[in-house]
């Protein structure tokens, strides 16, 4: 069963996406009858991201997003900036998303998310911008702290947006503005991981079951108890991550989604999703302040980057 290709994602109102994980928050049943009162339940939001990272769409088209290692809760929001189309599909030559081969997205990109909170955070300029593609493409920023990598922000778009300008917004807006989380600080720094993921190969499936665990990120939209469009999405790791089947996934994105009734197999055949695919790449801080010990003075720790490794 495969579903209708799309280049780019629909485009939409101005829209926010949030797509994040629980930490391995145990759902109730095998997922063939109703979740009415899931673990997972998280409240909908309009103005921001959620607790946790787990992503839904607020009644203003914003949707948050963020990466699977946190506990179950309230989802971040993105904003979707709609574009003409501009998305740039990533081309594999096996046609797959996993290749080693060819990949768009870099160590480098999360450096100058970094340097881009650094910057923020101690009042310096703003980095020059970086040598890497300046292609459009959805993407999402996480960010994580700690030994056990727990959710500390992740906002992103699925609109194609080119990845200077979008990497720099959603850097700060993941950082600052995840509504679930306090904004980061300096203090926070040594502690942090960053990914970045680039989403790619959007396709419109046959149905709710027309996508794969650990291969493919989904998107659903839903009419809620209310009669109002919800949206969530999860990115391709979650699922896997949280050790979900699809349906324990599909139930877990409606509660993120804000579907507060009994979940049916009736209701879950009238989600309209749509599948996709990612690159991710993810650093340190420590990995990060290797790679730009060069550019700091004295080796200390709060000088000023350089950015005299930047075109």
């Amino acid at each position: 069963r495969m579903g209708k290709r799309r280049c780019v994602p629909p485009l939409e109102p101005k829209l926010a996406a949030g797509c994040c994980g629980v930490k391995k928050p145990k759902l109730s049943g095998s997922g063939t009858h109703s979740h009415g009162n899931q673990t997972t339940t998280v409240p909908s939001s309009s103005s921001g991201p959620l607790q946790n990272h787990q992503h839904t769409d607020g009644n203003n088209g914003r949707e948050n997003v963020s990466d699977l290692t946190l506990g179950p809760g309230n989802s971040p929001i993105t904003r979707m900036n709609p574009t003409s189309g501009a998305l740039s599909p990533l081309t594999r030559p096996n046609g797959t998303a996993n290749s080693t081969k060819n990949l768009v997205v870099t160590a480098e990109m999360c450096c100058y998310c970094f340097d881009v909170l650094y910057c923020h955070l101690y009042g310096f300029p703003q980095p020059r911008l970086p040598r890497f593609t300046n292609d459009p493409y959805p993407l999402f920023v996480t960010w994580k702290t700690g030994r056990d990598k727990r959710l500390r922000g992740c906002i992103g778009t699925f609109s194609a947006m080119n990845l200077h300008s979008g990497l720099r917004e959603y850097t700060l807006t993941s950082a600052l503005k995840d509504s679930r989380f306090p904004p980061l600080t300096r203090e926070e720094l040594p502690k942090l991981f960053c990914s970045v993921s680039l989403l790619t190969n959007f396709e419109d499936a046959s149905d709710y079951l027309d996508w794969e665990v650990g291969i493919h990120g989904i998107r659903i939209e839903f009419i809620n108890e209310k009669g109002v469009k919800r949206t969530a999405t999860y990115l391709p790791e979650v699922a896997k991550e949280q050790d979900w089947d699809q349906i324990q996934t599909i139930d877990s994105l409606l509660r993120k989604g804000g579907f507060k009734a009994p979940i049916t197999n009736d209701f879950r055949k009238t989600i309209k999703l749509t599948r996709y695919r990612s690159e991710k790449v993810t650093i340190s801080y420590a990995e990060y302040m290797a790679s730009r010990q060069h550019c700091f003075q004295n080796g200390g720790l709060h000088a000023p980057p350089l950015y005299n490794h930047y075109s």
